[in-house]
């Protein structure tokens, strides 16, 4: 793969792509949507490579921590995504505003016809009139830094990058402004709603947001780690009034890739 450069993309969104109208594409599938409001709706993936941050427990570790891929056109992306035949698509990652040919991708995705679904972190805003049909932002907590405890190679150092990075407000607060959407937060255990909370208190001094488009997610990229949470989660979700969403793929095909 053409090296996407995420470590660079992180302060200059365009230096990452080989032009204007590629992007590097880690995996192109058809699967159902596993995760929010959509669960289980079949739809194409496109999940792109790079980001500008590093959870330690990212369940997509090749297209972050080691970006892995090949750069396509777009003109090869949106054939692909005709070829499989579902009504939605899904642009992933990674941080997929990361890269500005998304935008460009996400406009021929709407004028062929296709519901459009953007998985991103929240810290990065898309030109205004850009597409997107529900914006399904993941702000990440504290505990997703990668400590040099759980950082999975093991030194620690995008531990402060990524704390630095990994809450934007006023980027947050103009995607939940701008776009339908879903603020899908991933929980470990109780200690991370004390956070969500007082993030939502932040948020909502500058937008509405309802309670039923706050989702919590079982941290675990496998059964075994979801065996562990979703116990917990769901009792939490319940508890507060939010969403509860599952983790459909990883339960029906565990950590496999392309699912």
């Amino acid at each position: 793969m053409t090296d996407p450069r995420p470590e660079a993309a992180a302060s200059d969104r365009g230096s990452e792509r080989s032009d204007a109208a590629s992007l590097p594409i880690n995996e192109l599938f058809h699967s159902l949507q596993g995760e929010g409001r959509l669960a289980g709706v079949p739809s194409t993936f496109v999940r792109t490579s790079g980001c500008n941050l590093r959870c330690w427990f990212c369940d997509s570790y090749h297209t972050s921590w080691e970006p892995a891929g090949d750069w396509m056109a777009l003109e090869e992306v949106v054939s692909r995504v005709d070829e499989h035949g579902a009504d939605h698509v899904v642009l992933t990652g990674g941080e997929p505003l990361l890269h500005d040919a998304s935008e460009d991708l996400l406009r021929r995705l709407a004028e062929a016809g296709y519901h459009t679904t953007v998985e991103t972190n929240g810290t990065i805003v898309p030109d205004p009139d850009t597409s997107i049909d529900l914006a399904s932002v993941s702000p990440k907590l504290k505990s997703s830094t990668p400590t040099s405890e759980r950082d999975p190679k093991g030194d620690g150092e995008w531990a402060e990058r990524h704390e630095t990075r990994r809450l934007d407000l006023e980027a947050l607060s103009t995607l939940v402004e701008r776009y339908d959407h879903q603020l899908k937060f991933v929980v470990t255990d109780r200690e991370d709603l004390e956070e969500i909370t007082e993030l939502l208190d932040r948020l909502r001094e500058r937008v509405s947001v309802a309670d039923e488009d706050v989702l919590l997610m079982p941290e675990g990229a496998t059964r075994e780690r979801l065996d562990e949470t979703r116990g917990t989660v769901a009792e939490l979700a319940m508890e507060y009034g939010f969403r509860y969403t599952p983790r459909l793929h990883v339960d029906l095909w565990n950590d496999a890739p392309g699912t």
